[in-house]
């Protein structure tokens, strides 16, 4: 009867293990390269936002504050009306969110859960509207808003949102042609209308692609520049980006550019908040609708 020698695990001698990818080094060291690229111009933000109006026009420019100014988040309040600003963005972004989410949900619902004639030609349709530029409907579209007394109110600003938006309905109608089919018919046996199961089937399930929508257009409405500017005059209507165009403007001698830069981080923290909370869903939305 033949006896089997217990035999101890081997252990990998220096020899054995492998060599480190030199492939891998590479990559790791290209990363690390640019994302201190990425960060410099943010860093350099920061930095400028915390320098004295002296210190910040040396040459050449210093990497860090010899004293750190503080105070500069304070004096932007003086300087413009830097609490209104912001509470207008916030209004007009928000309420945008609310429209761009409620009308382009309910489009690509349709769009995704119907397959009546013509389905694809009004889709093809609606795409095609993709690659028409805002300038070329900017004048018509201004002469229509002057004509309802809208000039100088948030409504130019915000009513648009509220009939959907091409590429937005096309994210969501990727993702809801995704739902299974066999949810929807559960819910017609249960007695639910369409709209119902829009509500509760559609909605509850597209969470991901729904915080894409909703980053992609706070993000939009956040940064909007033009618009405010074309339909807006009383200063105290005034948005965010048009505040701070404001201060490279003439009735300054030397723009203060370290104001400028802490509105910048001021107008930053509200993107930055946003992503971090709806991080998981925004990456989860961008994989699942197919977007590269």
């Amino acid at each position: 009867m033949s006896t089997v020698k217990a035999t101890s695990p081997r252990v990998p001698t220096s020899r054995s293990r492998r060599k480190a990818d030199p492939v891998k080094i590479a990559s790791f060291i290209t990363l690390l390269i640019t994302t201190f690229l990425m960060l410099l111009p943010l860093f350099f933000m920061v930095s400028t936002s915390l320098k004295s109006k002296r210190e910040m026009l040396k040459f050449p420019p210093t990497f860090l504050p010899e004293s750190w100014a503080w105070s500069n988040y304070t004096e932007i309040f003086d300087t413009l009306q830097f609490g209104t600003l912001y509470k207008n963005s916030l209004i007009i972004a928000g309420l945008t969110v609310i429209g761009t989410l409620l009308s382009s949900a309910l489009v690509a619902y349709g769009f995704a859960r119907y397959r009546g004639r013509g389905n694809q030609l009004w889709f093809a349709l609606l795409l095609s509207t993709m690659m028409l530029p805002y300038p070329a409907i900017m004048i018509p579209q201004f002469v229509l808003f002057s004509k309802m007394n809208w000039i100088d109110t948030f409504l130019p600003l915000v009513v648009p949102a509220f009939f959907g938006s091409a590429y937005n309905i096309f994210l969501l109608r990727q993702f809801f042609s995704t739902l299974p089919e066999e949810l929807f018919d559960a819910g017609r046996i249960d007695g639910c209308g369409e709209l119902k199961m829009w509500r509760t089937i559609a909605l509850p399930l597209s969470a991901p692609a729904l915080a894409t929508v909703a980053i992609f257009a706070f993000i939009y409405s956040w940064n909007d520049l033009l618009t405010p500017v074309l339909y807006l005059s009383s200063s105290d209507k005034f948005t965010l980006p048009v505040g701070m165009a404001s201060l490279t403007s003439s009735r300054f001698r030397i723009p203060p550019w370290h104001l400028l830069m802490v509105a910048s981080v001021l107008a930053m923290v509200p993107i930055v908040t946003l992503f971090a909370v709806a991080q998981k869903q925004f990456v989860e939305g961008i994989v699942l609708t197919g977007i590269k």
